[in-house]
């Protein structure tokens, strides 16, 4: 059996008048990250009825390429744009999902 596909989701709290700049960041990191082994994408989420919440969303061939990259030395400086707006109210800031059905 082939190693499946891994979703991560982190949360991300902007205050009020940031939400742009989180947007930016999530840019920036994006062009960075570009071309990384295993990366499929990245979306930002953005709740209709909290605009100050947001949830990136990044999808990987599998839990090793995930697990390589977050392991890597240039991970915590490449995601660094977005650290100041996790969301203080969640106790993990990140959720790792296999995933075990698709259509």
């Amino acid at each position: 059996m082939s190693p499946s596909k891994v979703r991560v989701l982190l949360w991300y709290r902007a205050s009020e008048g940031e939400e742009q700049q989180l947007i930016d960041a999530f840019h920036a990191i994006s062009g960075t990250l570009r071309g990384t082994p295993g990366l499929l994408g990245s979306e930002l989420w953005r709740p209709a009825h909290d605009t100050a919440d947001f949830v990136v969303v990044s999808e990987w061939e599998s839990r090793q390429a995930f697990e390589t990259w977050e392991r890597g030395s240039a991970h915590k400086a490449d995601t660094a744009p977005l650290r100041p707006y996790r969301d203080p109210r969640r106790e993990r800031p990140f959720m790792l999902l296999d995933v075990v059905a698709a259509y």
